[in-house]
């Protein structure tokens, strides 16, 4: 083989070797964030905004008001601002938090919450500048009389904030809360997969939530179904079964444990004294030996022994359910159906992460009798958009037979008829497809629990279809009958001489009183429907 003299030799290629910050790789990656086209980019930013607001209020313990306003600049441009109640931001902070990519206060925190990458909002600062070249508009206050005006953009070749402009002004007004205003490139759409449903649908899985959505089609208001927050999940330590050999080895080293037993007690949560000697004993390690002394070989030692030991699960109080009662409410006041139900289930675990699977149905009433049933896939109580195919929530659904609970179905396809059915994935760690985090991976145990949760509320379902189908047959009955009786009533009476008028009222008492208790009978067989089918909202 002849060398090519055009080619390059080690050094000449070593020189072109360059460092680039993480804000140049998701600008020039920008997909991976969401911003992969207009439509996707305009629901991806309203999705950034609502999600810091909502998240800001739960941990401040305040109930959200949340304005959002999206209005077209030109065809291709669209302003998109909002303000909320929630607790502000400190002054000197809001250049790292709206500005820099991967500053936030969640990374470390081993708990359920909405974003934990610190990616969002600062994805959405840098795809406006990208697509328009101008800053985003901040405005910020804690409630302490003081207000923060801020113009941001983000210097991607540093990672840095670029402040455009700054004023901290003393004005004396009172309130508490954020205000925050781009413009970008995107396109608005009115579809299943467009901001309009997904704000509806955020109303929806957060019931406690005031909206006011302001958009290119009108204003619409989302009042609140519920005035009480979902507890706030506790911080968990991590977990033996989900932690990897890299970061066991980094955390062994960097403990404040004197030693190793302590190190796991201190460290790891459902490990205690007796648990922490069986590790050791089992990996051959000395627990009184200083972690620090741990070599590579004695540390994957210890890591098997700790996958091998038999632990309890983690503790489940890092997660926050919406619960029955909150879906119930989300789905009645934005559905017109008939009959609602809701199903959580209890926690689970996946590789160390605790998560818990929650399904909402609504059937009947105005919802379209022809079609798909509309499916709401929500993770941490946000709506997931895109992707539904590659999702675990889509998977189990299409994977349940829907006859057997009222609705149609071909094959492995989605069910048909008049329905939502509404999914909510509530973890400590989401496993996603990507970072736009649009679709849950399709794990066995991850789909199990949602089939157990669709099946559980199904049945629900089905008790209150049967029971309607009956009562509509027994209706059935009666007209026919009552259709007779002037009949039967003369026959009877030429026969029996009898008051035909006497007789007559007579066999509309025995049609009534049979149609009663036929009702009844329906209701004893369907005894768990009647406190879900409430306040007026169901004929039956």
């Amino acid at each position: 083989m002849v060398d090519d003299p055009a080619g390059k030799n080690a050094e000449q290629m070593a020189k072109e070797h360059k460092e680039i910050s993480v804000s140049e790789f998701f600008e020039k990656n920008r997909h991976l964030l969401g911003y992969d086209n207009p439509t996707r980019a305009l629901i991806t930013v309203v999705k950034e905004f609502v999600d810091n607001s909502l998240d800001a209020c739960e941990e401040a313990r305040i109930l959200p008001r949340i304005w959002l306003e999206v209005k077209s600049t030109t065809s291709d441009r669209f302003r998109v601002m909002l303000k909320d109640n929630g607790p502000g931001m400190m002054d000197n902070r809001i250049p790292q938090t709206l500005g820099k990519l991967l500053v936030g206060s969640k990374f470390y925190k081993n708990l359920q919450s909405r974003g934990q990458q610190g990616l969002g909002t600062k994805g959405a600062v840098m795809y406006s500048q990208l697509t328009t070249g101008k800053p985003t508009s901040i405005v910020a206050s804690t409630g302490n009389g003081k207000t923060s005006f801020y113009e941001l953009m983000i210097d991607v070749k540093k990672n840095e904030p670029k402040i455009v402009s700054h004023q901290y002004i003393e004005d004396g007004r009172v309130w508490h809360g954020l205000k925050i205003e781009m413009e970008i490139e995107g396109r608005y759409v009115e579809s299943k997969s467009g901001v309009g449903e997904f704000i509806k649908q955020v109303a929806i899985a957060n019931p406690f939530a005031e909206i006011i959505f302001d958009g290119p089609s009108g204003r619409v208001e989302f009042q609140r179904g519920a005035m009480e927050l979902p507890p706030l999940p506790k911080e968990i330590k991590p977990h033996p079964y989900g932690v990897e050999l890299g970061i066991f080895r980094r955390m062994i080293q960097e403990t404040s444990s004197r030693t190793v037993k302590s190190f796991f007690t201190n460290d790891f949560s459902r490990v205690g004294g007796i648990s922490a000697d069986e590790i050791c004993k089992l990996a051959g390690v000395n627990p009184g030996v200083s972690p620090r002394s741990i070599d590579a070989d004695n540390s994957e030692k210890l890591f098997k022994a700790m996958k091998n030991a038999k632990l309890l699960r983690p503790p489940t109080d890092c997660l926050s359910p919406l619960g029955e009662e909150l879906i119930l409410s989300g789905l009645k006041k934005e559905i017109k159906a008939e009959f609602f139900s809701s199903v959580t289930r209890p926690p689970s675990v996946y590789r160390g992460s605790p998560f818990q699977v929650e399904v909402g149905i609504a059937y009947g009433g105005e919802l379209p009798q022809e079609g798909a049933v509309d499916i709401m896939r929500i993770s941490n109580r946000v709506p997931l958009m895109y992707q539904a195919g590659d999702c675990a929530i889509t998977k189990a659904v299409a994977g349940t037979d829907w006859k057997k609970y009222g609705f149609n179905q071909s094959g492995k396809n989605m069910p048909t008829g008049p329905g939502v059915v509404m999914v909510h994935f509530a973890s400590t760690w989401v496993p996603y497809t990507s970072e736009s985090k649009q679709a849950i991976a399709s794990y066995n145990i991850i789909i199990k629990e949602i089939k157990l949760a669709l099946q559980e509320a199904g049945r629900r379902m089905q008790k209150y279809v049967s029971g309607k189908r009956r009562f509509e047959m027994h209706q059935q009955r009666k007209k026919i009958f009552e259709r007779y009786i002037p009949e039967v009533a003369e026959s009877l009476g030429k026969l029996t001489k009898e008051n035909q008028e006497l007789i007559k009222a007579k066999l509309q008492k025995m049609a009534k009183e049979v149609t009663e208790v036929k009702l009844f009978e329906s209701e004893l067989e369907g005894d768990d429907i009647e406190e879900i089918v409430s306040d007026g909202e169901g004929d039956s």
